[in-house]
């Protein structure tokens, strides 16, 4: 990537720190791909949304206080996610964390290089948080804030931010990496219309569900549209469930959270759903010796074209009742999309 991408973030080696560098290792080590820090960043989006009481799902809903909370939510998240790498901080220490012995104090800015410092950091070091939900990205950084990294200025909270030459001396952890989807954000203005016009929740997972094929859904979306305490209950095959009132056409919705449900999308070639998600496939009678099929009700399936009626309706899933549900990696922080 190059600094062009992102004008803000320079892209120079910074000079040497071995205590930063050590907070750096202790990140990296637990934490080598990104996945965990992603899911908190994901996680506390969702949570500042709140989507489950109040039906939002974008930045631009909350309110300007909202907004300020999200990096208290953050720092918290991310203590409690990572208490692998992060030590408890005695009552007296004036900072967020203590990492292989360091000072750290946790620093999120919705604008990139908008961090605001406040006296008792100077000196320390920072673990530096910028994301855009709407752009999908998070970036993730450490540097010292310094006499030389800070603008001389400060506000009349005593206040100050880190300088260019500042923004130079952040050693990344990631940069512009990519956050868990918001699957509600990414559909067009047509689409949302329709899936959020129903009164009743459950006709409102239904919408959802027939116009959102293929694509692994979370709790958290399924939470926000139905807006009620039982959302997952919209799923059920229960008789007035999402899972029997759609299969009269022809979809077909396995959940994450059972292997015999994610072998059908496997054997189908779809997209396979994790633990705390689903996924709406429309399928179609297939022949035994077409590719990708999956045999159920005592017949063979396949995914539907997209240009393809479904004129049967779809058979059941396999039982789950005497199946143990996957419990989903500590990494994912408790949080799905």
């Amino acid at each position: 990537m190059s600094d062009a991408m992102l004008p803000d973030m320079p892209f120079n080696e910074p000079e040497p720190d071995a205590a930063r560098d050590e907070v750096l290792t202790a990140f990296r080590a637990a934490d080598p791909d990104g996945k965990r820090m992603a899911a908190i960043f994901r996680s506390t989006f969702d949570q500042l949304y709140d989507g489950q009481h109040t039906g939002r799902y974008r930045w631009d809903q909350l309110f300007k206080t909202e907004k300020t909370h999200f990096g208290t939510l953050l720092e918290i998240n991310i203590r409690k996610a990572f208490d692998d790498v992060i030590d408890e901080p005695a009552d007296s220490d004036p900072l967020d964390y203590k990492v292989r012995g360091h000072h750290v104090d946790c620093k999120y800015s919705q604008r990139d290089g908008g961090w605001m410092l406040p006296p008792e950091c100077f000196g320390q070091l920072l673990l530096v948080a910028t994301a855009d939900d709407a752009r999908g990205t998070w970036s993730l950084g450490v540097v010292r804030a310094s006499d030389a990294n800070r603008n001389t200025g400060q506000n009349r909270d005593a206040k100050s931010t880190l300088n260019g030459r500042g923004r130079k001396q952040i050693a990344w952890l990631h940069i512009a990496a990519s956050l868990p989807p918001n699957i509600l954000l990414g559909l067009d203005a047509t689409t949302i219309e329709a899936v959020f016009a129903p009164k009743s929740g459950q006709k409102r997972v239904n919408e959802l569900l027939t116009r959102v094929t293929e694509t692994r859904i979370g709790r958290n979306t399924i939470a926000t549209v139905a807006q009620q305490d039982d959302y997952m209950a919209r799923l059920r095959d229960n008789g007035h469930g999402a899972r029997t009132t759609l299969r009269k056409t022809g979809h077909l919705i396995p959940g994450g959270d059972y292997e015999v449900h994610r072998q059908v999308a496997r054997e189908l070639g779809a997209v396979i759903p994790e633990p705390g998600e689903v996924v709406s496939l429309r399928v179609v009678p297939a022949a035994e010796a077409d590719p990708w099929t999956t045999e159920l009700d005592g017949q063979h399936w396949r995914l539907a074209r997209k240009d393809e009626t479904c004129h049967e309706p779809a058979p059941k899933l396999p039982s789950t009742k005497q199946a143990k549900p996957i419990v989903p990696e500590a990494s994912d922080n408790g949080r799905l999309i």
